[in-house]
């Protein structure tokens, strides 16, 4: 299916969306809150704001919610992937940012890239890695598969799937025996070390081996390498979060950061590579039900009053519902209402088909988007939105917390309109009197109130081509790093080990289900395929289900027959691809092409109950020929 830019408005009308004004789409999208947040309070409200679109654009969409309408409940796709990761750097360091520049990534001695096919899902990021190795570092690759990524490291790690932290625990203990952990670095800077050695004992190289299928003498190599190097770098992405002990995962990853001492020092550190171009973004703008812009506890009072001074409206001091509980929440009856910007959750989400049947509860669906998407044509207003790329104004935040300038370079189709007009147009509606003079007057009104961006003007976003934060002052030129005060004598508050527990994947293997089905991306494809499936592209069409070729021997599969491809929740007809990347018993699928093959029906939606991220990683399928 190709889409077309949607070019006006929307309004439902007998079952049918049909084409409105501006002002009817308008009245109808705000008389709809009025009316569910008159019948059922504020909090049968929910926003899924965009991590395409702009910290301006998402500092007002929060800002909507909690003035707006009076809640908390708002969120973004941050909760299916990096969710655990901002949880995870959060409970240890206070921020949920990766903790090093991507330069840093080019000047170390040792790169993990740990559940992360960064060749294909991060190219840009890639390269820095490659020009490390140019230069002489070592890159260990751990992964289920052996991706593209795999294929440039010294050493890969082909572990079962969520056997992530057996297998970071067995790490931990070579260094541990071996005495090669930084003690005055634990000692100073740190606290739980000897529980956490106490409970990581039990993983030998060789029980380790047994758990998570990597080779004991692989193990040992990475311990060693990880340990002695003088700066290291540990990436991952959604290998490690997308699992129902997603928050465990990166918790994990971190006790080996502090027990080496590889963070908060330039080239060591630890950096969670996010998919979209402002997931990092929309987070630090307050787009999450916990937090407020500059990543504020919405429970610290003294937080709460300086944004209720400046808002002139009381904040509930209360978290809001998070991506997974605001589903449940619809199922249940108590949220009736929604408003989601750039967002696609019914070809998204893990089990969409539990995703559609909850969306089609709701007495009031607002879909704000560029495309006609599966999502927007459930709503009973759909509002063209300038939100491309090159049709905005305003800044992003990447992977590195490097906040960027991004200049409007062509004008929408048709009648499609700015995000925060639309906004401020129901805003006004709702009987609140908006209006900002373009992207750098909200810009300015998220820098007095968030320290970590107060000295980012436009003028030095452009003099320095990004800032990182935090950056608390106009003349402030902080470390590309985070962290460095755990270098110092008084290092402030010490970063805590993580006493973790192994916990299988949910969705066990059986007869009836006897294949691991693993997921994720493509270089040619980007998520749920609307910007980018409607185009031709010389790398592949279409969907498909690949396994290694001793199982499509065994099942008496050829290249291109289609198969059927069922778990417990649905099934869904590909073709098969033959990939020798892959181990017995193991078969991978993206989200790349859901019109066509709804891969998500397959997923569950098993959570981290820290973070709410489902475990896309890891169901259990079978595969049977299509006669």
């Amino acid at each position: 299916m190709s889409y077309d830019r949607l070019t006006h408005p929307l309004v439902r009308e007998d079952g049918v969306l049909r084409r409105a004004s501006w002002d009817e789409a308008l009245d109808a999208a705000a008389r709809g809150f009025l009316r569910n947040i008159a019948r059922h309070g504020p909090d049968s409200f929910a926003m899924l704001s965009c991590a395409r679109s702009t910290n301006e654009m998402n500092y007002v969409g929060q800002k909507f919610t909690r003035v707006v309408v009076g809640t908390n409940n708002v969120d973004s796709c941050n909760r299916t992937c990096h969710a655990p990761s901002v949880a995870g750097l959060s409970a240890v360091f206070g921020s949920g940012g990766g903790t090093s520049s991507y330069q840093e990534v080019e000047d170390t001695d040792v790169i993990i890239m740990w559940g992360s096919a960064a060749r294909n899902a991060h190219p840009i990021f890639f390269h820095h890695v490659l020009k490390a190795i140019h230069k002489g570092a070592r890159m260990f690759a751990v992964d289920p598969r052996r991706t593209g990524t795999a294929q440039w490291a010294d050493r890969w790690l082909g572990l079962n799937v969520g056997t992530d932290i057996p297998l970071a625990h067995a790490i931990a203990r070579e260094i541990i025996h071996e005495r090669l952990h930084n003690e005055t670095f634990i000692r100073r800077a740190t606290t739980g070390f000897e529980e956490f050695a106490e409970q990581v004992e039990p993983w030998t190289l060789s029980v380790a081996e047994q758990v998570t299928g990597v080779p004991k003498e692989a193990i040992r190599e990475l311990a060693h390498a990880y340990a002695r190097a003088d700066r290291a770098q540990l990436c991952w992405t959604l290998g490690i979060t997308e699992h129902h002990n997603a928050t465990d995962n990166v918790r994990a990853l971190i006790n080996l950061a502090l027990l080496t001492g590889h963070v908060g020092r330039y080239g060591s550190g630890l950096s969670p590579l996010r998919g979209q171009n402002n997931v990092q973004g929309g987070g630090d703008m307050g787009a999450i039900p916990n937090r407020l812009p500059g990543f504020q506890d919405i429970l610290d009072p003294e937080i709460r009053q300086r944004f209720e001074n400046a808002w002139q409206v009381p904040i509930q001091p209360r978290y809001g519902l998070n991506l997974t509980q605001m589903l449940e929440a619809m199922a249940e009856g108590e949220l009736t209402t929604c408003y989601l910007i750039g967002e696609n959750p019914v070809q998204s989400e893990a089990d969409s088909l539990a995703c559609v049947k909850r969306l089609s509860m709701l007495d009031h669906l607002v879909v704000q988007d560029i495309f006609l998407t599966k999502t927007a044509q459930m709503a009973d207003v759909v509002l063209p939105a300038s939100a491309a790329w090159c049709e905005s104004e305003g800044t992003f935040t990447n992977s590195e917390r490097r906040v960027q300038r991004v200049r409007k370079a062509l004008d929408p189709p048709g009648e499609a309109r700015d995000d925060i007009w639309i906004m401020c147009e129901i805003a006004r509606r709702m009987g609140h009197d908006w209006h900002y003079d373009g992207a750098q007057e909200v810009w300015d009104e998220l820098r007095r109130l968030s320290p970590a961006h107060t000295g980012m003007t436009y003028r030095r976003l452009e003099e320095h081509q990004g800032i990182q934060w935090p950056c608390p002052s106009e003349d402030a030129i902080e470390p590309p790093y985070l962290h460095g005060r755990l270098w110092k004598e008084d290092p402030g508050p010490r970063a805590p080990f993580a006493v973790l527990e192994h916990s299988p994947p949910v969705d066990l293997l059986d007869e009836e289900y006897p294949f691991r089905l693993t997921t994720g991306r493509r270089l040619d494809s980007y998520n749920t395929g609307v910007q980018s499936s409607g185009f031709a592209s010389p790398l592949r069409r279409g969907e498909t289900i690949e396994l290694c070729p001793e199982d499509a021997a065994q099942l008496g599969l050829a290249r291109g027959e289609e198969v059927r491809i069922s778990s417990r929740r649905g099934t869904v007809v590909a073709p098969v691809h033959i990939d020798p990347a892959l181990r017995p018993g193991l078969v991978f699928m993206t989200m790349h092409f859901p019109d066509e093959v709804d891969t998500n029906a397959l997923t569950i939606e098993a959570t981290c109950p820290i973070a709410g991220t489902a475990e896309f990683k890891a169901a259990a399928v079978r595969i049977e020929k299509v006669s």
